[in-house]
């Protein structure tokens, strides 16, 4: 069921910690948004076994906020690297690049792009959005003022450009500015994945977001067996574009 309005927003009020506080020229590398996190009580669970991956394996980069990096988690806790896990158990191995960092925008994600791409992914998983809809950015921007929609499009759009396939993960916010921005927001996920032809995996964080059973103790953060969720959640969609690459 979907997670109740006030419940969702004290969810999503995670993403707002640790912004990294950089300028639109700065150069911008992954960086390590766990460094200086403190673990939370729960990361002491047991950790997933790292299964071996080829060195010819496919890159899937995910290009997040905080539920990708799997904030107060180890890495290997994060909801991307259990879909390494699981997929290469399956035959469907790939490198993983976790460029989630706590707080990001859809505008600091389009601020990192170039210097990810020179990677080059295969696959990138694009789980942006939630913090801009969460400060009520403009959707719908102007030129010289991109809005959301228009930084996620750009994103999509240059990552397509270069021959590497994207998986939009969608957000959903709460009514706290209002249900006509609130029905927008939601829609711009389904117009870029119309418009671009790209998958989408819709209200990504609805099974986890208000479930206490899913929450680190902070309320806000999934805990492991909630990253255990969000890769239920995705995990269909990627194993469907990684069979694209084995084809």
């Amino acid at each position: 069921m979907p997670a109740p309005p006030a419940r969702l927003l004290s969810v999503l009020l995670g993403l707002l910690v640790s912004l990294p506080a950089c300028g639109p020229d700065d150069p911008e590398p992954v960086p390590s948004s766990r460094l200086f996190d403190r673990a939370a009580p729960e990361a002491g669970a047991p950790r997933p076994t790292l299964a071996e991956i080829p060195e010819d394996a496919p890159l899937v980069m995910f290009l997040g906020d905080s539920f990708s990096s799997g904030l107060h988690l180890a890495s290997n806790q994060a909801f991307p690297a259990l879909l390494q896990q699981r997929l290469a158990a399956e035959g469907l191995p790939f490198r993983l690049v976790n460029a989630g960092v706590s707080g990001d925008t859809s505008a600091g994600g389009l601020r990192r792009l170039d210097w990810l791409l020179q990677q080059q992914p295969a696959i990138l998983v694009l789980e942006l959005g939630g913090n801009d809809g969460l400060r009520g950015q403009t959707i719908h921007g102007t030129e010289g003022s991109p809005g959301v929609y228009d930084n996620m499009r750009q994103i999509v759009e240059r990552s397509l450009a270069v021959d590497v396939r994207v998986l939009l993960l969608g957000a959903r916010m709460p009514p706290s500015h209002g249900a006509q921005y609130t029905t927008a927001f939601a829609q711009l996920y389904h117009r870029i994945a119309d418009e671009l032809d790209v998958p989408l995996v819709a209200d990504f964080l609805d099974e986890v977001g208000g479930n206490d059973r899913y929450l680190l103790s902070d309320g806000l953060h999934p805990n492991p067996e909630g990253h255990e969720r969000l890769a239920d959640t995705v995990i269909d969609e990627l194993r469907a574009l990684l069979e694209l690459q084995d084809a």
